[in-house]
């Protein structure tokens, strides 16, 4: 500043240095993407349709899970996407984060009417095909387009499956490695969440599944991330440098890794115990980041007239 005094007049010294400062002001009030303290950082909203499979019992019993049940399993995975302070999917690791993803439950049906997110349909009155327990089985009963909603299903299975099936998703298609490990859908299949009735939101389950944590971890699925231990070697596992390397699966219980590291048994992408999980990493969210910029189906929902009223 001593040199431009010396050149310039004091007015001019002065006139730049308001100048200077109105344009350090100005850069300041523009919110920054990779400061995570920004008020104003965009967050990604995804509107979301819960299709309940049930065999004909009243809402609230049995499969015919209730209203409450259903908005409280989305509150769940948005405590847990957002890593929020007071819930369970807070955590103070400095490899976490907040992915700034938001799942609405849709506003609108397809055919532009309110809607409050939930689609009933009793099974005993729909004959379909059995095709196995996967999405095109289930989107037989009801299946709206992957480009405006997110198709979650909740499977009306028997009782005595809920230690055995709990959930599964198809991945998005993209140029991401790994992609290949995931369950994509080929030429008209359908594209979607199942998750077994009682793992949908909060239960008395016996199961170790039962605060709503597989609908998390499936939906990390279905924005792109792998499980940790990828194909089971150290050297392809989740893509992901944050997430210690490991060769094979990850439960409840700790072990050293590859490169001598404790493997990250509370990350939601494992098959640990509900109440362990509650961690997405910063490599893993910038997967999903990725994939809701980058694939053509994913990114449109960000665009969906469901989100709106």
């Amino acid at each position: 500043m001593k040199t431009i005094i010396n050149i310039f007049s004091k007015k001019w010294a002065i006139v730049i240095m308001i100048g200077l400062l109105l344009c350090s002001c100005s850069k300041d009030n523009n919110p920054d993407p990779s400061n995570p303290e920004s008020p104003e950082e965009e967050i990604f909203y995804l509107p979301v349709v819960v299709h309940i499979i049930h065999d004909g019992k009243p809402v609230g019993e049995g499969a015919n899970l209730s209203t409450a049940r259903i908005e409280r399993q989305i509150e769940i995975l948005n405590e847990d996407f957002r890593r929020k302070k007071g819930t369970r999917g807070y955590n103070d690791h400095p490899d976490g984060g907040d992915t700034k993803i938001e799942f609405v439950l849709a506003k609108q049906n397809p055919e532009g009417n309110s809607f409050n997110g939930i689609n009933r349909i009793d099974s005993t009155k729909v004959l379909v095909p059995s095709l196995g327990y996967n999405v095109n089985h289930y989107a037989q009963y009801a299946y709206w387009d992957p480009k405006k909603y997110i198709n979650v299903w909740t499977t009306p299975l028997p009782e005595d499956s809920e230690c055995f099936v709990f959930g599964s998703a198809t991945g998005p298609e993209t140029d991401l490695p790994g992609t290949e490990f995931f369950s994509l859908p080929q030429p008209g299949d359908a594209e979607g969440i199942l998750i077994n009735w009682p793992h949908f939101g909060e239960s008395d389950s016996s199961c170790y599944a039962r605060f709503g944590r597989t609908l998390t971890h499936e939906m990390g699925h279905y924005l792109g991330v792998l499980h940790i231990w990828g194909e089971g070697d150290c050297k392809n596992n989740d893509y992901c440098d944050d997430t210690p390397a490991v060769d094979k699966p990850v439960y409840n219980t700790a072990f050293i890794g590859c490169e001598g590291e404790p493997a990250m048994i509370n990350n939601y992408m494992t098959w640990s115990y509900d109440e362990t999980m509650n961690m997405f990493t910063n490599d893993q969210i910038a997967r999903m980041h990725y994939v809701l910029e980058h694939h053509e189906g994913r990114h449109a929902l960000l665009s969906s007239h469901a989100l709106k009223p």
